[in-house]
């Protein structure tokens, strides 16, 4: 394709691969000094997008940033609509600007910047600087300082999965079919409990890849205000385009009555951002004590305030719900998400739980 076949032709119409026109942007970028600013910006652009394919072929990512610099951005922006389990509305857009700069072969330092602004009044939404860490890679482990994301919970980090994530240190491993990390830190939301003030935890999560099914065992222990020790496992078992999952987490504190949390769902299809048309879908059955549940839910829909905010949703004991996930990419890089708890059921509450859903136009770059 580049430099010709022995037969002295190009075969011009033959279809290139990403390898075959990365090969290209490597010979243009050998003479950049030869192309006027618009043909460089599109070449840059070009670099960055095919910067996997150059790494492999030989052009070093070092050798890149000399041209493109080495801080990479990249980001998202939501616009979203939730009907809430309160008989509430939400209307608000969010947009999250990722810096990710290279200090050298094994180190990136990152930065995430988030808006979020509410659409049912007038007010302008604050840029908010929610997570900043650093990165360090020993071969097959890493170490990781600052504040960074977590998450616990098989279906959208139902258990946790707050922006702000968390404020410590951890060490990974990640192997071919293995992978473990241990980490302390703060959690940075948590409605747990209105008198928490201190959130400190330490952790321990793992995972293996057996072929048939994957595996994950996660430990949380709290060593602040709240004494609980809470252990989850979770299964996903995948048959050809379908997956089962399930996961059981119990609180060995002894301190609650209600210190279990399980829940069991199916899967069907694969999202992809390069492909419009591929999505996802995903139906759960779920099971929640408030000893298991500490606030920082990943769902977009807020059941489980039912059983954390008491001034807006009662005091619940427990909450049982089924949860409905779907993402479809409509456009490259565009996709739509939606979520719909139904048959929701709360135990010990002074207040009736409603069905809540949501929908968002997704946007990646």
């Amino acid at each position: 394709v580049v430099e010709g076949y022995p037969d002295g032709t190009f075969k011009g119409e033959r279809n290139m691969t990403r390898y075959e026109l990365a090969q290209v942007i490597a010979r243009l970028m050998a003479r950049e000094d030869q192309l006027n600013a618009e043909q460089k910006a599109t070449l840059d652009k070009l670099a960055g997008e095919y910067a996997d394919e150059l790494a492999n072929l030989g052009v070093r990512v070092s050798n890149l940033e000399k041209k493109v610099g080495n801080i990479s951005w990249s980001g998202d922006a939501r616009m979203r609509y939730q009907n809430k389990s309160n008989d509430t509305d939400n209307w608000d857009g969010r947009m999250r600007i990722v810096a990710k700069a290279a200090v050298n072969d094994s180190t990136y330092a990152q930065t995430r910047f988030s808006a979020t602004m509410n659409f049912k009044d007038d007010k302008d939404a604050a840029v908010k600087a929610e997570q900043i860490f650093v990165n360090h890679n020993f071969g097959d482990f890493a170490v990781r300082l600052g504040r960074q994301p977590i998450t616990f919970g098989n279906q959208g980090g139902w258990l946790y999965n707050a922006a702000h994530g968390y404020d410590g240190a951890q060490l990974s491993y990640k192997g071919d079919r293995f992978g473990a990390t241990v980490g302390y830190g703060q959690f940075n939301a948590s409605d747990y409990g209105t008198n928490i003030t201190d959130r400190n935890i330490f952790f321990a999560k793992g995972s293996a890849d057996l072929k048939a099914a994957k595996l994950g065992v996660d430990y949380v222990r709290f060593t602040g205000d709240e004494h609980d020790n809470l252990i989850g496992v979770n299964l996903v078992v995948p048959a050809g385009d379908f997956r089962v999952f399930g996961e059981y987490w119990k609180n060995t504190s002894g301190d609650h009555d209600y210190d279990r949390a399980w829940n069991a769902g199916i899967g069907y299809g694969k999202m992809d951002l390069k492909k419009p048309g591929s999505f996802a879908l995903s139906l759960a059955y779920n099971d929640v004590d408030y000893g298991v549940y500490f606030g920082g839910t990943g769902l977009q829909t807020d059941v489980l305030s039912q059983l954390t905010n008491k001034a807006t949703y009662g005091d619940a004991d427990n909450v049982t719900f089924w949860n409905a996930m779907a993402d479809v990419t409509l456009q490259k890089n565009v996709y739509l998400h939606a979520e719909y708890a139904f048959d929701v059921d709360t135990e010990a509450s002074s207040t009736d739980a409603k069905d809540a859903w949501n929908v968002s136009l997704n946007y990646k770059f």
